[in-house]
């Protein structure tokens, strides 16, 4: 059976990594793509054959399952669309940018008969699978604290329009290392701690941030999720984990199994990767919840992330650590 799945939304660029993947499927397709960006909807609709429709409702109606790769202010009620409808949904990072959203999707879901599954695609990764066996194993005793990074150019577009972001660099980059260092440590985050500055681009948005985020078994790290690489930067690929440990350190470059590539064409730096592709894995796992199975990256592990986040914002303002138990 052919599974349809509809994108709500195209702004995030993550959206064209997942539907190379589908694609790629024999199994699914793209029935439809809807976007507030007439002009984005018919570039992503040529670039894979699919069609533009007219209303998010439209796309619900014609698809198995969506894809929510929205500006961060619109996921909420772009997925709660979907699950009204008892349609499954994958929403890509940070799932919500206020506490309030994340009440309302967990109630939408409560209600629905679907699920929803959290766009975290660095859990798929090969490399990092191996630093939480080699951590498991006890070779290197226990862990004792983690220094991690998630760099990155700045973006700019909807991404510095806080009304559609939620934030900046803090609100973009701090979710997939928080989420993994929740799978590694199998503990919850329980006070955070963050400073941020503007001082690259001095503007109304944070560019530079530092998180310090203590874990229930008392281990802390710190998450590095700064814009502060130039313009011309590779757009992906810093996520980096150096993990101390009573016996040893491990340290972890996600996406080291990469080329550099410089062109002239347009004086960019790029990267040609071949290593393991995370979007198939996320998108294999979300066929799975479409034929009814339950999500790998659920609802609650995308809001836990995102509590962290948050957190680091009220941090940033009042000057002193957050509490994130209940």
């Amino acid at each position: 059976m052919t599974r349809r799945i509809g994108f709500l939304s195209v702004a995030h660029m993550h959206s064209y990594g997942y539907a190379a993947a589908i694609t790629g499927r024999p199994d699914a397709l793209i029935s439809g793509v809807w976007d507030p960006d007439p002009n984005a909807a018919s570039a992503f609709a040529e670039r894979f054959g699919s069609r533009v429709l007219d209303t998010p409702e439209a796309v619900v109606a014609e698809s198995d399952g969506l894809i929510v790769t929205s500006s961060n202010t619109r996921h909420a009620d772009l997925c709660i669309l979907a699950l009204e409808a008892d349609k499954p949904v994958l929403c890509e990072k940070p799932l919500v940018t206020s506490e309030a959203d994340g009440l309302r999707m967990r109630a939408a879901e409560e209600s629905s008969r679907a699920r929803l599954m959290t766009a975290f695609p660095c859990r798929y990764s090969g490399a990092f699978a191996r630093l939480c066996d080699r951590v498991r194993s006890g070779e290197v005793g226990a862990v004792l604290g983690i220094a991690a990074t998630n760099h990155g150019m700045c973006p700019f577009g909807w991404f510095v329009e806080v009304e559609e972001s939620g934030g900046g660099a803090m609100m973009d980059h701090t979710v997939h290392v928080a989420d993994l260092l929740r799978v590694l440590l199998e503990e919850e985050p329980v006070e955070v701690y963050a400073q941020t500055g503007n001082n690259m681009y001095g503007c109304d948005w944070e560019d530079s941030a530092m998180l310090h985020v203590r874990f229930g078994n008392g281990v802390f790290a710190t998450i590095d999720a700064s814009w502060s690489r130039p313009k011309s930067w590779k757009t992906w690929g810093d996520v980096k984990l150096t993990v101390v440990c009573e016996r040893g350190v491990l340290e972890l470059d996600m996406f080291a199994q990469a080329l550099d590539v410089f062109t002239n064409g347009d004086m960019r730096h790029k990267v040609a990767s071949y290593g393991s592709d995370l979007d198939a894995g996320l998108v294999t796992d979300f066929v799975k919840v479409m034929e009814g199975g339950l999500p790998a990256i659920s609802l609650t592990d995308g809001l836990v992330a995102s509590k962290v986040a948050i957190a680091g914002y009220e941090s940033a303002a009042s000057g002193a650590p957050v509490s994130l138990r209940n």
